[in-house]
């Protein structure tokens, strides 16, 4: 295909958006969708490669493979070489360990499943993994695997005019998918090749069904494409369900900018921009390595704009010396496979990742007190399987230790390692717990909206309600998150906190909760709300190991910001009037002192995160609750 200057620039406009998104979103609120622009030109090349291979029927599927691995693995491997690298001088076990399992994903183009189990794309955690953005070549990675196959066979039984025809069918099915898998399951849409293929499709139409265009309406088609992706910027934000419907902007703004075919554009063919496009790919690897650097060592925001630069600094170079490197691709038969140099670099690097993996992150080579704290930061061996995300019966929830269940804990994800510590210490008891925690769902009872959250909570409250053996009931929450939102990084300790009517509603229905809880049961446990770290506490511990401090003691936030960030629910709580079954239980009283809150107290790691009590920290909130 002859160069495509337009399309060349569009790479640009696509690349500079996710830049800037990903070192400030407030700089481009929709940046994200630049993935999706890339998805379209993808989509459009793969199909014009592989339709003039079918119709010359010179196709070669395996020669297709090899030109897509010597585009892609190269500059990839290098990246993820450089990272590991760097992660043996800089980065705890820990951290090192999860960089070797996301280095093995990423050269193994299935980093988007890892991704998707592990957290969404815009939680503060995923903002820590240095390899975050590969989810997308993944996802591309096994569109290439699939596509070619899928025309190839087509070609088989179908006429080229009835290919076409199939395809603009399966986009439409595709987008229609994308609209549903986004609003039931989230995550997964926002990760994986079904929500995203059609977005790919959406550009093999640009070449299967060219618009025929004077020169004057060109222009006018490229106006409007280009309207369409920078409001898409500007307007949506990383608050909207993505890709959802929404999607169809950015995805037709490419559409239309590859149909207006302008290589004379001031707006795509301009020199910066034709530099900008070039290195695009290089750009994109470099720039989120560069975005979570400045996070994990706390620089300040000047470095953002250091970062910039960097970005386009390194694409630069990995362009010039590695993207333009030449290898073989005259390969036709799997036995010619063997002189595919890409293969040999993937293997190599993924070999790395996997040992970094099973030696956790080397961690024998580290200070035996550190050793132990990384241990005590252990969620519960039950978090996986007990606690849900979507709906699910009550009368499913996990039992621990015991058929005699007279307890039940009851909240969110805070509280699934407090309901594994109780039950710890109520086994020698003969007394069993029964556990019911939704991710992120808030306290909400009776708001009978139609959301899995607000269902399972009401489901849930009926079901402990009714259960004669349930005796003993803890409640817990995140509750100043719940209720104010953000975490707690995002809170400088000035800032004040406003009591919205919504805040004052949704606490009504926590006072709703514990007094019926306290009708119908003995007791009624109340947590007050446990301390937040400013950072994971790996972090945290990380940070003390390079300076050669102790490790006994860490602190992660003044008691006074502790009291600041959570003074409406503290007060709250002092001023109830509750009956004298309801015991409220203060974490502050051994996560703290009057000056400090620990992320490690005495030896003792007490979160698994920033803000999450390890099972050693949760042993020590129990130890608050009083057994009869």
């Amino acid at each position: 295909m002859q160069f495509r200057k337009d399309i060349n620039g569009l790479r640009a406009i696509a690349v500079i958006a996710i830049v800037l998104f990903h070192f400030n979103d407030n700089w481009m609120p929709g940046g994200f969708a630049g993935v999706d622009v890339f998805f379209v030109i993808s989509g459009f090349l793969m199909t014009s490669i592989i339709f003039t291979g079918i119709k010359k029927e010179t196709f070669s599927t395996i020669k297709f493979y090899v030109s897509r691995a010597n585009r892609i693995i190269p500059a990839l491997a290098f990246l993820c070489f450089v990272l590991v690298i760097f992660g043996w001088f800089y980065l705890t076990p820990t951290d090192y360990q999860t960089l070797g399992k996301h280095v093995g994903s990423s050269v193994g183009f299935l980093s988007n499943f890892i991704y998707w189990r592990e957290a969404g794309y815009f939680d503060v955690d995923s903002h820590r993994k240095w390899l975050l953005h590969t989810w997308s070549l993944s996802v591309e990675w096994q569109f290439y695997i699939l596509y070619p196959l899928l025309l190839v066979g087509l070609s088989k039984c179908l006429s080229l005019k009835s290919i076409k025809v199939t395809l603009l069918l399966a986009t439409v099915f595709g987008y229609l998918l994308c609209i549903y898998a986004t609003y039931r399951w989230p995550d997964p849409a926002y990760y994986l090749l079904h929500a995203r293929a059609w977005e790919m499709m959406v550009g093999g139409l640009a070449y299967l069904y060219p618009f025929n265009l004077s020169d004057g309406r060109k222009k006018g088609i490229e106006w409007l494409g280009l309207a369409l992706i920078i409001l898409s910027y500007v307007f949506i934000s990383k608050a909207n369900f993505w890709p959802g419907y929404l999607a169809i902007f950015p995805v037709l703004g490419a559409f239309l900018l590859i149909q207006a075919q302008r290589n004379d554009s001031v707006f795509t063919g301009n020199r910066i921009f034709q530099a900008l496009g070039k290195w695009s790919y290089s750009i994109y690897l470099w720039h989120w390595p560069l975005v979570v650097a400045i996070g994990y060592f706390s620089l300040s925001r000047h470095y953002l704009f250091l970062g910039l630069l960097l970005s386009v600094v390194l694409g630069w170079a990995s362009y010039h010396f590695i993207e333009r490197r030449r290898f073989r691709s005259d390969i036709y038969r799997p036995a010619q496979l063997i002189k595919c140099k890409p293969i040999y670099f993937t293997l190599g690097v993924g070999l790395l990742g996997s040992v970094i993996l099973a030696t956790q992150g080397f961690i024998k080579q580290s200070p035996i007190e550190y050793q132990k704290l990384v241990t005590d930061t252990r969620p519960s061996p039950q978090r996986d399987s007990c606690h849900i995300h979507s709906y699910q019966s009550p009368d499913e929830a996990c039992e621990y230790f015991g058929k005699n269940v007279t307890w039940a804990t009851f909240g969110d994800s805070h509280t699934v390692e407090i309901a594994y510590a109780l039950a710890r210490k109520l086994k020698p008891y003969g007394q069993g717990i029964k556990h019911f925690s939704f991710s992120g769902c808030k306290p909400a009872y009776q708001d009978r909206e139609s959301t899995p959250c607000a269902k399972w909570y009401n489901d849930a409250v009926d079901y402990i309600i009714e259960d004669e053996g349930i005796r003993n009931v803890v409640f817990n929450h995140r509750f100043t998150q719940q209720l104010m939102g953000g975490n707690a990084d995002h809170y400088p300790a000035h800032q004040q906190y406003t009591e919205t009517d919504e805040v004052r509603e949704l606490t009504s229905h926590i006072d709703k909760l514990i007094l019926l809880f306290a009708a119908k049961k003995d007791n009624v446990y109340v947590f007050y709300p446990v301390p937040e770290l400013p950072k994971d506490i790996h972090q945290l511990m990380g940070d003390k190991l390079r300076r050669g401090a102790s490790l006994d003691n860490i602190v992660g936030t003044d008691t006074q910001w502790y009291e600041h960030r959570n003074a409406y629910m503290i007060q709250h709580f002092d001023n109830a009037n509750y009956p004298a079954n309801v015991h409220l239980l203060k974490p502050q009283d051994v996560f703290c002192d009057p000056v400090n809150c620990y992320a490690v107290k005495e030896g003792t790691a007490l979160y698994f995160d920033e803000d999450h009590p390890s099972v050693a920290g949760a042993k020590k909130l129990v130890e608050l609750i009083e057994l009869n």
